[in-house]
């Protein structure tokens, strides 16, 4: 972390930690969760939010950041995950595809669900996975992409919800952060 970068203190799943906080936008700093190579919280929050999920059959997150994080409740639950992918590979066959501006990126992306895993989830529950949902950008085509599936949401989880807390009550967090304004 850069020498004197003012930082939001934070515990989650009993594990606590420093976030840095970062300017998205003039006068708009976000606390940055990024749980890439941090075992230990990614650990803590897989176990805690696996005990919170409903009954479902696949655990689906956004390529990048959460995905260790899928990967980890889905060893700890036995729920099978899936990625969807940011850009089309050739092995992908007919994907599924659906555009989100995530805050972090700050510009419009895509999100793809593969052949394969088009047809592993249809008529299926499940779990949408992030580490933060922070504009419900990224939860939003996650959904579109499991409607356009056939299969059925049964829960939003996510390490941390960021903004407006009562905006993300449905979302099954272990934590929420604010935006932090001024100076």
């Amino acid at each position: 972390m850069a020498e004197g970068r003012a930082t939001h203190s934070i515990t989650i799943a009993g594990v606590t930690r420093a976030l840095p906080l970062f300017e998205v936008a003039p006068g708009v700093r976000i606390a940055v969760l990024n749980i890439l190579g941090d075992t230990e919280l990614t650990e803590a929050a897989a176990k805690a939010l696996v005990r919170r999920l409903p009954p479902c059959e696949f655990i689906v997150t956004a390529e990048a950041k959460s995905i260790p994080l899928a990967y980890a409740m889905s060893v700890h639950s036995g729920i099978p995950y899936l990625v969807l992918r940011k850009s089309v590979k050739g092995y992908m066959g007919k994907a599924l595809g659906v555009e989100t501006n995530s805050i972090t990126t700050g510009k419009p992306q895509m999100l793809y669900l593969d052949e394969r895993d088009l047809k592993a989830v249809a008529g299926k529950r499940v779990a949408l996975v992030d580490d933060v949902v922070s504009t419900g950008s990224t939860q939003a085509a996650m959904r579109a992409l499991m409607e356009q599936a056939g299969a059925t949401v049964v829960a939003d989880a996510a390490i941390l919800t960021e903004g407006d807390a009562q905006k993300w009550r449905h979302v099954l967090a272990l934590g929420h952060v604010p935006v932090f304004t001024g100076e």
